[in-house]
């Protein structure tokens, strides 16, 4: 599968976790059909669970008062976007501190930014190495909410680097703290490592439907588009 693309002078970069039905270990069923009308029409019933592969998480997650995927304006999904790779400047499985993000991102924030954090200890989320000793990735908590909240973004996405379910301790106020502002996430984005910019657009736009509280998304990022580098 190509995940670069370039389009004049701008360059593409898929940054979406590739699902295949036969293999994913979260929810996922796919149904196709002929409609039975006297020309081909093929149509696909999706049995998907809303967390699937790199999905955008929205504040109706955490909460029955606040907005779902379809509540929230679209400007929510795209815009300026951050790659902080700690790489091996954090030591691995401590927290993040917002001493670390403010040497990282060095000034260069800006409200109303993505920022996506990631390490050099990357490991794929969810499966049985989760919080063993195999598992050497950085952790977030409410510390780095409160940075995020603080800076007013708008989503913070993960790499495989930063884990996002060491502990209820540290994941719930991570999520009621930020979601509480209406600041989404993305859980997990793939491909960091083919971004040649650390400043770039970036677009991960969810289904429009109501009630829903996470859904699978098309992540990409473009690098070299005017007004969104450094």
């Amino acid at each position: 599968m190509n995940n670069i693309y370039q389009m004049g002078n701008l360059r593409i970069v898929d940054l979406t976790k590739l699902l295949d039905p036969a293999t994913e270990s979260r929810r996922c069923h796919m149904y196709r059909f002929n409609t039975g009308g006297p020309i081909p029409d093929f149509h696909t019933i999706m049995d998907l669970t809303s967390h699937l592969g790199t999905h955008c998480e929205c504040p109706y997650h955490h909460d029955d008062n606040w907005p779902s995927v379809a509540e929230l304006p679209l400007t929510t999904f795209m815009g300026r976007a951050i790659y902080v790779d700690f790489k091996d400047t954090v030591a691995p499985y401590t927290h993040i501190t917002a001493v670390d993000l403010d040497r990282a991102t060095a000034g260069k924030i800006q409200e109303g930014d993505i920022v996506i954090l990631d390490s050099s200890y990357k490991i794929p989320p969810f499966t049985p190495d989760t919080n063993t000793e195999k598992d050497h990735r950085l952790l977030i908590n409410a510390e780095v909410a409160e940075w995020f909240r603080d800076h007013k973004v708008k989503c913070v996405g993960f790499g495989d680097g930063v884990s996002i379910e060491n502990c209820n301790e540290d994941v719930k106020p991570f999520h009621d703290i930020l979601m509480a502002e209406n600041i989404v996430f993305l859980e997990v984005l793939k491909n960091l490592e083919l971004l040649e910019s650390d400043v770039f657009f970036m677009s991960y736009s969810p289904l429009p439907i109501l009630g829903l509280d996470s859904c699978p998304v098309r992540a990409y990022a473009i690098e070299g588009l005017p007004g969104f580098t450094e």
